[in-house]
């Protein structure tokens, strides 16, 4: 598979929101190519009141490079600043993977399930 700049992203991304959350979906690869239409979506996030949580859900992330993983870096440092939660759920396979050998899983609030990051949510007061 080749990485060209010109190479057209492979990731799709979906929202929607719960009582305490904004939700994002990504399905596909989160590569260089991928993160522009990922901040795409996240300044629609930005734009609104900061919510208490901030879901992104990983279940379906089949690929994931270097500019992806310094994109949830920032992701996560922006929600700070902010006052909101980031819970990364489905993570399993190659997000597991890539958060252990950077050293970045114990960064994030990581669920195995998705599930389980919109029931901590959810149970907020």
């Amino acid at each position: 598979m080749s990485y060209e700049a010109n190479r057209k992203s492979t990731l799709n991304v979906t929202s929607g929101l719960s009582r305490n959350a904004v939700i994002l979906r990504l399905e596909g690869e989160l590569d260089v190519n991928a993160v522009p239409l990922l901040r795409e979506h996240l300044e629609l996030v930005w734009e609104l009141p900061p919510p208490p949580f901030l879901i992104l859900d990983l279940a379906e992330v089949q690929f994931c490079d270097s500019m992806g993983m310094n994109e949830l870096v920032g992701v996560m440092q922006r929600c700070e600043a902010r006052g909101t939660r980031l819970l990364l759920g489905g993570v399993q396979g190659v997000m597991a993977r890539v958060l252990s050998i950077t050293g970045l899983r114990h960064a994030f609030e990581v669920f195995a399930q998705f599930d389980d990051a919109l029931r901590l949510a959810v149970a907020a007061p």
